[in-house]
């Protein structure tokens, strides 16, 4: 990576660790509070047939990370793409 300058470099890893600590944040929320300190709550909804708070548990938050997933490579992407540094 070869960028325009040194304000250029420390921009664009400043929004790459904001992104990443949004979704990690996101993914914490999904995984922990939805799967284990809110369950009891979303026990009380049902989908397809289940507990939510047990479909969170089980499907939701591996559901959640993929997503996720696809969301941080197409914002890096347009993340390179902006500082001159994409592929």
């Amino acid at each position: 990576m070869a960028f325009k300058s040194e304000d250029d470099a420390k921009a664009y890893w400043s929004e790459n660790l904001s992104l990443v600590f949004k979704l990690l944040a996101i993914w914490f929320l999904v995984s922990f509070g939805f799967g284990i300190l809110l369950v009891d709550v979303l026990n009380e909804i049902r989908f397809f047939g289940f507990k939510l708070g047990f479909w969170f548990s089980q499907q939701g938050a591996i559901y959640t990370f993929v997503a996720l997933i696809f969301v941080y490579a197409f914002k890096m992407n347009a993340l390179d793409k902006k500082y001159g540094v994409d592929e």
